[in-house]
């Protein structure tokens, strides 16, 4: 019988993310977003027994276009989820995706050595994880 292939989250995790200071405006961290082509802005540490923070574009959108905020004048801290929900870059993907499931979440940042390295996603799982697997 043949052994399952293991696919682990730093198999199929991305990049596509950027690393914010809570303290910058909406509209700086839009212009991060902008420049590094992506939808996930990570909100840094700011020390070593805080946690990492996150800022999905729809966060944005309901928080501060919906309630006609000014961008100029709120920033990520008053909108960001903290403490945002992480997963291992060694789990397994199969565990990920019943752990997404059951906090109803669809990306999380990946650690490795309590650092972020990688952002996953269902999409990730299942595009990349499911053909590795040979499904």
């Amino acid at each position: 019988m043949n052994k399952p292939i293991l696919i682990r989250n730093h198999d199929v995790m991305c990049q596509d993310y950027a690393m914010v200071d809570g303290l910058q405006t909406v509209a700086e961290a839009i212009e991060q977003a902008v420049s590094h082509q992506v939808n996930v802005l990570f909100v840094n540490k700011r020390h070593d027994d805080d946690e990492y923070g996150m800022v999905l574009m729809s966060d944005i959108a309901k928080k501060v276009l919906a309630q006609d905020k000014a961008p100029e004048r709120v920033n990520i801290y008053e909108i960001m989820v903290k403490p945002v929900l992480a997963v291992d870059g060694n789990m397994d993907v199969r565990y990920c995706a019943r752990l997404f499931d059951r906090f109803g979440i669809t990306k999380a940042p990946v650690l490795e050595q309590g650092k972020i390295v990688g952002l996953v996603s269902y999409h990730d799982i299942v595009l990349k994880g499911m053909i590795n697997r040979g499904v």
